[in-house]
Formats: structure tokens, C-alpha cells, sequence
């Protein structure tokens, strides 16, 4: 009998969610136990061979990359988690929402205080993703499944998480879990 497959992808974050996901601690050992991974830092796949029972998914959507990226990671999961705040509600870097896009061009490219550019120029290689008009959380993308809470959440609750959907239990997770002051 195969094991489950689970995989993770990072859209626009600090990586922090994945993080949490490693300081579960030697319980990573079960886990490589109980399942197969899919796209992951843990294995340093870039790219989903899809597809899986269970994908996290943290970061929001700030440029059309991460859109192309949530999409296809959506089509190949079973079960779609968004994990943290910024792919629940764009997090810090959703931010610049309330900031017209031109300005954050200006202050990252031209007028910023550290900024050195004789030119003026905002770069527009075809090389870099085009931003978006604000960061949108995953949800306004594609259909997710379940919400994981947190700034990061704790690698608690992502085991508790994790091992609910592994035996096919409801994701009930106490408030000790998600609570955060």
C-alpha cells in the first residue's frame, strides 16, 4: 500500500511557515514514515509532480508567478491548506495593499532612502514577474480547504493538523492551537 503524498510550495513570505513545519522535531521521522513528499524543502523539489493528498500552501499572491504557481499546486491537490497569515490574508507583505502600486515602484526603485539609481528607471526586464495590482490571500485565488492560523503557525498545530487529515479525522484543533497574544 502506498503512502500518502503530501507537498508544500512558499508564494510570497518569509519561508516562516516552513520553518514551523521543520521544528516539529524528531516527530519529522514519523512523518517521513507516513508519508511521501511531494514538492518540498525537505526533498528540494522546485516543482510539483502532483499528484498529492495534502498540499501547504504559505505566502499570498503578489505577482502573476505566484498565481501561476498556486493554480497548478491547486490542480494537483486533494486537500488544499493555506498556512499562516500571509496566504489567509496577505500578511505583511499585503501592506503595500493600501499604497497605490506606482508609489511602491517609486519609494523600491527611485525615491527610497537607500535607494542609488542615477537613472530613474524602474526596472521592466520580461525576466521579472509582473506584480499584481495588491497581494491577494490564497483564497481569493483558489479553493482552499482548510486555514492554519498564525504568524507562523506553531509546528503543534501543523502536526495536529497533519495527523487529523493522515487519519482521516475532522481537523479539530483545540485553542491552545490557535490562539495567539
Amino acid at each position: 500500500m502506498s503512502k500518502p503524498k503530501i507537498a508544500t510550495t512558499s508564494l510570497c513570505g518569509c519561508f516562516g511557515c516552513h520553518m514551523s513545519l521543520l521544528d516539529i522535531d524528531e516527530r519529522i521521522l514519523k512523518l517521513i514514515e507516513l508519508v511521501d513528499f511531494d514538492r518540498s524543502p525537505i526533498n528540494d523539489l522546485k516543482h510539483i509532480q502532483g499528484p498529492v493528498d495534502i498540499g501547504f500552501v504559505e505566502g499570498g499572491c503578489a505577482n502573476e508567478e505566484n498565481v501561476k504557481v498556486l493554480q497548478e499546486f491547486r490542480k494537483n491537490c486533494r486537500v488544499l491548506i493555506s498556512v499562516g497569515d500571509c496566504a489567509i490574508n496577505g500578511g505583511i507583505p499585503a501592506m503595500r495593499n493600501m499604497v497605490p502600486l506606482e508609489e511602491c515602484y517609486e519609494e523600491a526603485f527611485v525615491n527610497g532612502p537607500t535607494v542609488v539609481n542615477p537613472t530613474g528607471e524602474v526596472p521592466n526586464d520580461v525576466e521579472i514577474p509582473l506584480l499584481l495590482d495588491k497581494v491577494y490571500p490564497c483564497h481569493e485565488v483558489v479553493k482552499v480547504d482548510y486555514h492554519l492560523p498564525g504568524g507562523p503557525p506553531s509546528a503543534d498545530t501543523l502536526w495536529a493538523a497533519l495527523s487529523a487529515l493522515l487519519t482521516d479525522q475532522p481537523v479539530e484543533l483545540p485553542y491552545e492551537l490557535v490562539k495567539y497574544d
